[in-house]
């Protein structure tokens, strides 16, 4: 078993890599931080550049958890996407990092957390960035 980090170079990624270090060294699991991009995307923010990954799984294994970085592409939906990914590598526990989005925002995009939230047929734990106020 291992616990699941959607990471992504923002101040949610980063909280969501906290958490889910601490819980990896609490359960005394691997950790496998997940960074997705939409297949065929010339330009994603959300990827991050791989010395970003690098340190994000030097931070782990300092840490004393055996950390692996994945970058799955995703086509339709990536909510879908990471809950498959949660399944395969059968996590006890999925980390992600919670922004603020406004109402006409969630309406318009739909929300990946949400649906992660409400989809997961395992814990999720939703973690916002230091300071965030929703």
């Amino acid at each position: 078993m291992s616990i699941i980090v959607g990471f992504v170079p923002t101040p949610a990624g980063e909280a969501a890599l906290t958490a889910g270090i601490a819980e990896a060294q609490l359960r005394k699991q691997d950790l496998v931080i997940v960074n997705s991009a939409r297949e065929g995307a010339l330009v994603d923010k959300s990827v991050a550049p791989s010395d970003v990954l690098e340190r994000a799984a030097r931070r782990a294994t300092d840490a004393g958890v055996s950390a692996s970085v994945i970058q799955p592409p995703y086509q339709h939906d990536l909510a879908d996407e990471f809950l498959d990914v949660a399944r395969e590598a059968n996590a006890s526990l999925i980390v992600i990092g919670l922004r603020h989005r406004t109402q006409v925002g969630k309406f318009i995009l739909g929300s990946h957390a949400q649906r992660i939230l409400m989809q997961a047929d395992r814990p999720v734990l939703a973690v916002k960035a230091d300071g965030a106020q929703f």
